[in-house]
């Protein structure tokens, strides 16, 4: 969204009533609709040939895909990259792996625990990084997960090296109604309704008042101030968001590989979920997803045939930032909205 428009938009919220944020979001919301179409068509069939592990491994590629829309809270529409979002995925991981190992085998205390963690780690964290703008955010960001990586590491009480094992199935109950989580594709069901729960929760608040305050701090932050709006406190806000957001992804994690381990908050980690959202697209939400969709896979295929399955991955990643500078779904709307244009002027 342009600069000038941005900042008129978010001086007179009356110009983005509810009939105008629908038009505007429409091409995105039908890509979530035909992204969950297929994700349960792929469900059905994975069920009908019996096959555990693409259902495992497409799971696995939701939990990232949470872990990559934090970062693109934060990256596409606030303008901050943060290179340390891992230290609250595997915060979040490390969490629930705790309380369902030692505590009680409860997926609602693990998430709420999860929850809890990451809006405290976020909070902290957020008023440090959030002293400093551009390239030192992103720097702080790393030191800070960097540090928490390697105190878990040296932490005996948390595994060290080895992390934690022996995380136990649970029973997830809805009422009458359970879910259990070694059933691969319970599991996966019950991921991909919190996927979309996410994205439907975070893709209405973007577009609130709050997101397109976010939007006029990516567009110009030092302009927001004369508008009546404290940036900081905003930008400390979707960082505590953000944060919560990625606990959440991890809580999930020790539920599907049945332990974790320090290398959920290496840098590895905070660096493919940026690598997700670059190649996905920045500032859709849904590329995030499909981001990691599509990752996923390129590593489970090309890793079955050579260990260097990274060159691709890198390979890739320039590709997208050379050729696609707004991401696959990015790219994707662009062409939509030039076809609705065209539309409308042939009419």
């Amino acid at each position: 969204m342009p600069e000038a428009t941005t900042l008129r938009t978010l001086s007179d919220p009356g110009r983005a009533g509810p009939a105008s944020r629908l038009s505007r979001l429409a091409p995105v919301h039908w890509l979530a609709l035909a992204f969950l179409a297929a994700a349960l068509g792929f469900a059905a069939a994975a069920w009908a040939t019996g096959n555990g592990f693409y259902l495992r491994l497409a799971t696995e590629a939701l939990i990232f895909a949470g872990l990559a829309m934090s970062v693109d809270l934060l990256l596409g529409y606030t303008g901050l990259l943060s290179l340390g979002q891992a230290l609250y995925f595997g915060l979040g991981a490390y969490v629930s792996a705790l309380v369902l190992r030692d505590v009680a085998p409860s997926f609602w205390l693990a998430m709420a625990a999860a929850l809890l963690a990451g809006s405290v780690a976020g909070l902290i964290g957020g008023v440090i990084a959030n002293r400093v703008k551009g390239v030192y955010f992103a720097l702080i960001t790393f030191g800070l997960a960097q540090v928490a990586a390697k105190t878990v590491y040296n932490t005996r009480a948390l595994g060290a090296s080895d992390g934690l094992i022996g995380i136990p199935q649970i029973q997830v109950g809805f009422g009458p109604v359970s879910l259990d989580t070694a059933d691969p594709l319970s599991f996966f069901l019950l991921v991909l309704a919190l996927t979309v729960a996410a994205y439907a929760g975070l893709a209405y608040l973007m577009d609130a008042p709050f997101g397109r305050t976010l939007a006029a701090i990516r567009a110009n932050e030092k302009r927001v101030p004369f508008l009546g709006f404290n940036a900081w406190r905003y930008k400390l806000a979707v960082y505590v968001l953000a944060a919560c957001v990625a606990a959440l992804a991890g809580a999930l994690y020790p539920m599907l590989r049945g332990f974790v381990s320090p290398e959920l908050m290496f840098f590895e980690t905070s660096g493919n979920a940026v690598i997700t959202v670059i190649v996905g697209g920045v500032g859709t939400l849904v590329g995030p997803v499909v981001g990691s969709l599509l990752l996923t896979a390129l590593r489970s295929v090309v890793g079955s045939w050579t260990e260097h399955h990274l060159i691709v991955v890198g390979v890739i990643f320039m590709l997208s930032v050379i050729f696609l500078r707004k991401g696959l779904v990015g790219a994707l709307l662009a062409r939509l909205n030039r076809r609705g244009e065209s539309g409308r002027t042939g009419s």
